[in-house]
Protein backbone atom coordinates (compact mmCIF):
# COMPACT_ATOMS: atom_id res chain seq x y z
CA UNK A 1 0.00 0.00 0.00
CA UNK A 2 1.33 3.41 -0.93
CA UNK A 3 1.84 6.06 1.70
CA UNK A 4 -0.66 8.38 0.02
CA UNK A 5 -3.36 5.73 0.45
CA UNK A 6 -2.56 5.50 4.15
CA UNK A 7 -3.00 9.28 4.42
CA UNK A 8 -6.34 9.04 2.61
CA UNK A 9 -7.45 6.25 4.95
CA UNK A 10 -6.45 8.31 8.00
CA UNK A 11 -8.39 11.26 6.58
CA UNK A 12 -11.51 9.09 6.35
CA UNK A 13 -10.97 7.91 9.92
CA UNK A 14 -10.55 11.56 10.95
CA UNK A 15 -13.91 12.62 9.55
CA UNK A 16 -15.75 9.55 10.86
CA UNK A 17 -14.21 9.65 14.32
CA UNK A 18 -14.75 13.36 14.96
CA UNK A 19 -18.19 13.58 13.42
CA UNK A 20 -19.42 10.52 15.32
CA UNK A 21 -19.00 12.55 18.49
CA UNK A 22 -20.29 15.77 16.93
CA UNK A 23 -23.49 13.97 15.93
CA UNK A 24 -23.76 12.46 19.42
CA UNK A 25 -23.46 15.93 20.91
CA UNK A 26 -26.15 17.47 18.69
CA UNK A 27 -28.51 14.55 19.33
CA UNK A 28 -28.19 14.72 23.10
CA UNK A 29 -28.25 18.43 23.99
CA UNK A 30 -31.52 20.17 24.67
CA UNK A 31 -31.03 23.10 22.28
CA UNK A 32 -28.38 22.14 19.71
CA UNK A 33 -26.49 25.03 18.11
CA UNK A 34 -22.93 25.83 17.06
CA UNK A 35 -22.70 28.53 19.71
CA UNK A 36 -23.79 26.02 22.34
CA UNK A 37 -21.28 23.51 21.00
CA UNK A 38 -18.39 25.97 21.34
CA UNK A 39 -19.60 27.16 24.75
CA UNK A 40 -19.77 23.57 25.99
CA UNK A 41 -16.32 22.84 24.54
CA UNK A 42 -14.93 25.74 26.61
CA UNK A 43 -16.88 24.97 29.77
CA UNK A 44 -13.94 23.52 31.74
CA UNK A 45 -10.15 23.50 31.76
CA UNK A 46 -9.92 20.17 29.93
CA UNK A 47 -11.97 21.53 27.03
CA UNK A 48 -9.96 24.75 27.03
CA UNK A 49 -6.76 22.70 26.91
CA UNK A 50 -8.00 20.80 23.84
CA UNK A 51 -9.05 24.08 22.24
CA UNK A 52 -5.64 25.65 22.86
CA UNK A 53 -3.90 22.54 21.57
CA UNK A 54 -5.97 22.44 18.38
CA UNK A 55 -5.47 26.17 17.81
CA UNK A 56 -1.70 25.71 17.77
CA UNK A 57 -1.99 22.61 15.54
CA UNK A 58 -4.23 24.46 13.06
CA UNK A 59 -1.90 27.47 12.95
CA UNK A 60 1.12 25.21 12.39
CA UNK A 61 -0.74 23.25 9.72
CA UNK A 62 -1.62 26.42 7.80
CA UNK A 63 1.94 27.76 8.10
CA UNK A 64 3.18 24.52 6.55
CA UNK A 65 0.36 23.82 4.09
CA UNK A 66 0.06 27.19 2.35
CA UNK A 67 3.71 27.66 1.27
CA UNK A 68 4.07 23.95 0.49
CA UNK A 69 0.93 24.00 -1.65
CA UNK A 70 2.13 27.05 -3.56
CA UNK A 71 5.61 25.58 -3.98
CA UNK A 72 4.30 22.27 -5.33
CA UNK A 73 1.36 23.87 -7.16
CA UNK A 74 -1.17 21.58 -5.48
CA UNK A 75 -4.58 22.06 -7.02
CA UNK A 76 -7.51 23.08 -4.83
CA UNK A 77 -5.38 23.32 -1.67
CA UNK A 78 -7.30 26.40 -0.54
CA UNK A 79 -10.49 24.35 0.05
CA UNK A 80 -8.75 22.75 3.04
CA UNK A 81 -8.83 26.03 4.98
CA UNK A 82 -12.63 26.26 5.35
CA UNK A 83 -12.92 22.47 5.62
CA UNK A 84 -10.58 22.56 8.62
CA UNK A 85 -13.13 24.67 10.49
CA UNK A 86 -16.28 23.09 9.03
CA UNK A 87 -15.25 19.44 9.40
CA UNK A 88 -12.05 18.86 11.41
CA UNK A 89 -8.30 19.14 11.18
CA UNK A 90 -8.27 15.38 11.77
CA UNK A 91 -9.75 15.19 8.26
CA UNK A 92 -7.96 18.01 6.42
CA UNK A 93 -4.39 17.48 7.60
CA UNK A 94 -4.11 13.87 6.37
CA UNK A 95 -6.07 14.89 3.26
CA UNK A 96 -3.44 17.55 2.56
CA UNK A 97 -0.70 14.95 3.03
CA UNK A 98 -2.52 12.74 0.51
CA UNK A 99 -2.75 15.65 -1.95
CA UNK A 100 0.92 16.45 -1.39
CA UNK A 101 2.03 12.84 -1.92
CA UNK A 102 -0.12 12.63 -5.02
CA UNK A 103 1.47 15.78 -6.45
CA UNK A 104 4.99 14.60 -5.60
CA UNK A 105 4.28 11.26 -7.21
CA UNK A 106 3.16 12.94 -10.44
CA UNK A 107 6.19 15.24 -10.60
CA UNK A 108 8.82 12.50 -10.20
Amino acid sequence: MKRKHIFLFISIIGICYTWYYNIQYFQTVENPSLIGFFNDAQSNFAGKSFGADLSVVVLTFFLFMIPESLRLRIKYWWILIPLTFLIAIAFTFPLFLYMRENTLEKTT
